[in-house]
């Protein structure tokens, strides 16, 4: 069913708390439960990914109990996780995939994982490789390097290795493999990455090393229960704060967001496009530090991408591309392959987004070039189920001439079920506020 969405003429203004953080709700959950006792986490994500997290977590006996803000997780600790002998169904989550291969490669379980069509054409290689050094075992069913798969964990050996992409789920996946692992596991990066795995396990009374873009754990590690508040999404925040940038009159303030420097990449990039946006940090949470963002709308103009601030905003990519058409001359996004294998192939789905509402743009393999000062006309747009395409749909909206039909909203529950909500909260009529 197609949503029709218009919102030219109309503004944002105020203030927003956006919904916990994504990545970091998936790592609290899972490190609760690795955890023996009881954590409290507030402002967690209970969105559809992150739920997929809650339901293996419960499968292997954690108790997870809700109450408003607050979630409490009781594990006995994952050396008594009970058997499953289910096949563990991830849904869309890679998050949940990657992760948990980590964890799984040392429990002494054979274990069979799947997840929806679009997880299926996820590579897990750069998972399953290193986990294979280790020494757990994965059978690929259809397709070597997807799923499903069934992992085979047990006694692993520690290892040395140099991540051949830049992905913060990958070393995840290590770090958490490493941390049941006798002896010490060392993770090289080629470019720094997010480092809420890090920042977890410290949190959660571990130990582990960072130098520069070395990350080191040693094994047969006991983590501690522990309380944990969840900041603001940034990705999330960066809807709003791109739909702000764009649109007259408007002036939005994020509050108690995330800013976490390898997380805000498209600030900084919006920045240099001459984006009016101002960020504080208000306070930290353990080593995250949180504040508020303000955006107002801006002249732009386009910038070039850096390499080594690629990972930190690899989710706001097809973002960025809307909001370069806004720009006084064309602006190109390179250095951006890993896009190619997110939900759907991300380059080739947001240019032909922009197409279909009537933009100019090109895709190449590893970048694509966006047409500056786009008459942005309208049109009906394919998300692919990607619920980052279906929100960028809805943030077009604000810049075009013509309403923007969008093939499926509901995707969008899989990491922001209160988007809509949310914008209404901060939806001004133009004529209202003048």
């Amino acid at each position: 069913m197609d949503h029709s969405y218009h919102y030219q003429g109309s503004i944002i203004q105020g203030e927003l708390s956006v919904p916990g953080d994504k990545s970091m709700s998936h790592r609290a959950i899972l490190f609760a439960s690795l955890a023996e006792g009881k954590s409290t986490i507030y402002n967690l994500l209970k969105s559809e990914d992150c739920r997929r997290t809650i339901d293996v977590c419960q499968a292997f006996g954690v108790d997870i109990q809700f109450d408003g803000h607050k979630t409490y997780i009781t594990s006995s600790g994952i050396d008594h996780w009970q058997s499953v002998t289910n096949t563990l169904d991830l849904g869309n989550s890679g998050t949940t995939t990657r992760l948990l291969s980590g964890i799984l490669a040392s429990l002494n379980q054979s274990i069979r994982l799947t997840g929806d069509d679009s997880l299926q054409h996820r590579p897990m290689k750069r998972v399953t490789g290193p986990l294979s050094l280790m020494g757990a075992g994965f059978e690929f069913e259809s397709v070597s390097d997807r799923l499903p798969y069934t992992v085979s964990g047990g006694d692993l050996t520690p290892i040395e290795y140099e991540l051949l992409v830049a992905s913060a789920q990958v070393k995840s996946a290590i770090l958490l493999a490493g941390l049941r692992t006798k002896g010490k596991t060392i993770v090289q990066e080629p470019i720094k990455t997010r480092d809420h795995t890090e920042n977890m396990i410290s949190a959660f009374g571990g130990e582990i090393e960072t130098n520069g873009q070395t990350v080191s754990v040693t094994g047969q590690q006991t983590l501690k229960p522990t309380d944990l508040t969840i900041p603001g999404d940034p990705s999330s925040a960066a809807f709003w704060i791109a739909a702000a940038v764009m649109t007259p009159q408007s002036d939005i303030t994020i509050q108690q967001v995330s800013l976490n420097e390898t997380r805000i990449g498209f600030i900084h990039v919006l920045q240099r496009m001459g984006a009016d946006i101002q960020m504080t940090v208000d306070y930290w949470i353990g080593d995250e530090p949180v504040g508020h963002v303000r955006a107002r709308s801006s002249s732009l103009k386009p910038t070039v991408l850096k390499d080594d601030e690629i990972p930190s905003l690899i989710d706001e990519v097809p973002l960025l591309a809307l909001v370069a058409t806004q720009c006084d001359s064309d602006m190109t996004l390179s250095g951006i392959g890993e896009l190619k294998y997110k939900e759907t192939d991300r380059i080739h789905a947001t240019v032909e987004l922009l197409h279909s509402i009537g933009v100019q743009a090109e895709k190449y393999e590893d970048a694509m070039t966006i047409k500056g000062q786009a008459r942005i006309k309208g049109g009906a747009v394919t998300t692919y189920n990607d619920h980052r395409l279906a929100m960028l749909g809805v943030i077009a909206s604000f810049v075009s001439e013509n309403p923007i039909e969008i093939d499926n909203i509901e995707c969008i529950n899989i990491s922001y079920p209160s988007f809509f909500a949310d914008l209404s909260q901060i939806l001004q009529d133009s004529e209202r506020v003048k």
